[in-house]
């Protein structure tokens, strides 16, 4: 089986709860109150908007969608986006250019920049900027930890209004997430397959990992910088990440090692060294003394006073 189609067997294990809440949902859905809204110059820089009710600005969930930066899209179902509006969180799902367009840092900065510019409807929109939560699998994790670890892009100085506001989030919640994905680093944590994902050649603009690996000199600071692993530090907001049980190493499959626990075991062992709130749900590994799932996390997170 080609790599892709492997990765896109594993995504869809991955989001097994999603797909299932998809069918009690229902055909009829839950129209966004914004859709499609533009919030940069490409045409994949829409974003859909949830408005929740509540006395006040109401915190805000953002989901980041995966595929490899390569495939994907926002659309989200009733089942996923209605507990939050039961408790009076807004939510949003953002699209951004994949690297078959533009590779890094475009689909991460893009959703950069979709955080701000949610941040910059805040009155339009009574969203509570100090109270923004993401979540995501896949790559979408990838960038989501990516965002929650990373300090923050905002330019005060810029003549664009969007890009004064912060990336800063709350917390963030996902799974299946890539903590890096430099293959120096990845290959000796999971063994060869992994680098068998398309994700890891195309996040650079190379169309083969042999490219990738020739020209790695050229690519390493890409590596190195969109590598959540790498921006971890005490002070950063709080962590949940989910993974699948399968620990075998090396890793089987292109798909089995682009999602393999063993990254949230290097993100956990990093954080607790550093004293950071990280929490690690894999069934029959690792468990939390205060989560069970990311729903409880985040729900914790946004409407803590």
């Amino acid at each position: 089986m080609k790599p892709f189609l492997i990765f896109a067997a594993l995504l869809l294990a991955v989001t097994a709860n999603t797909v299932a809440d998809e069918k009690k949902a229902g055909p009829a859905g839950l129209q966004p109150t914004h859709a499609d809204v533009s919030y940069g110059p490409h045409k994949m820089n829409v974003v859909d908007f949830w408005k929740a009710e509540g006395d006040g600005p109401r915190p805000l969930m953002v989901y980041i969608h995966g595929g490899g930066w390569i495939g994907g899209d926002k659309k989200r179902s009733p089942a996923s986006v209605q507990p939050f509006l039961d408790r009076g969180i807004s939510y949003a799902a953002v699209n951004y250019r994949l690297t078959g367009q533009a590779s890094l840092p475009a689909p991460v900065h893009d959703a950069a920049r979709a955080i701000q510019f949610l941040r910059s409807k805040a009155v339009q929109w009574n969203i509570r900027k100090d109270r923004v939560a993401l979540t995501g699998g896949s790559a979408g994790a990838c960038t989501s930890m990516w965002l929650l670890l990373h300090d923050d892009l905002a330019d005060p100085k810029s003549a664009d209004p969007v890009l004064q506001e912060s990336t800063r989030v709350t917390a963030a919640a996902v799974a299946g997430g890539q903590t890096s994905i430099d293959p120096k680093q990845i290959e000796p944590w999971l063994g060869p397959n992994v680098l068998k994902h398309n994700m890891i050649n195309m996040a650079v603009g190379e169309r083969t990992i042999e490219g990738a690996l020739k020209n790695y000199a050229q690519h390493r600071e890409l590596y190195i910088e969109f590598s959540p692993y790498n921006h971890l530090t005490k002070d950063d907001p709080p962590l949940l990440m989910t993974y699948g049980n399968n620990m075998k190493l090396p890793s089987e499959s292109a798909g089995h090692g682009i999602h393999h626990p063993v990254y949230g075991v290097k993100m956990k062992e990093k954080a607790d060294k550093a004293g950071h709130e990280c929490h690690l749900l894999i069934k029959g590994v690792s468990e939390s003394k205060d989560y069970t799932n990311a729903n409880e996390f985040l729900f914790d997170k946004l409407l803590a006073q």
